[in-house]
């Protein structure tokens, strides 16, 4: 196989926040970036997300609410969906 190389131009925080991501998911930029190409290839076209599982911010405030409602020994609990439901509708 022979290699060249390939000269893009990106916003330096773009490129900085990629970096971390391709980082977490154990890649580099160049695997990541032939990665892109090669499935770009063979699917003609834009292939595939690739991303971390990051929950939106109302996800992520609704885990930690629960959290807190788990650790307060005040805090309602319910031993099936009906006694949930008859308490929301009260």
């Amino acid at each position: 196989m022979t290699t060249t190389n390939l000269n893009i131009r990106t916003d330096k925080m773009i490129k900085e926040q990629a970096e971390e991501i391709f980082n977490e998911l154990g890649l580099n930029m160049t695997t990541a970036i032939n990665m892109f190409l090669r499935t770009t290839i063979r699917e003609h076209g834009i292939p595939f997300e690739l991303k971390l599982n990051v929950p939106s911010d109302t996800t992520a405030a609704a885990i930690e609410e629960g959290r807190r409602m788990m650790q307060d020994p005040s805090a309602p609990r319910y031993s099936s969906m009906n006694d949930l439901k008859a308490a929301l509708e009260a």
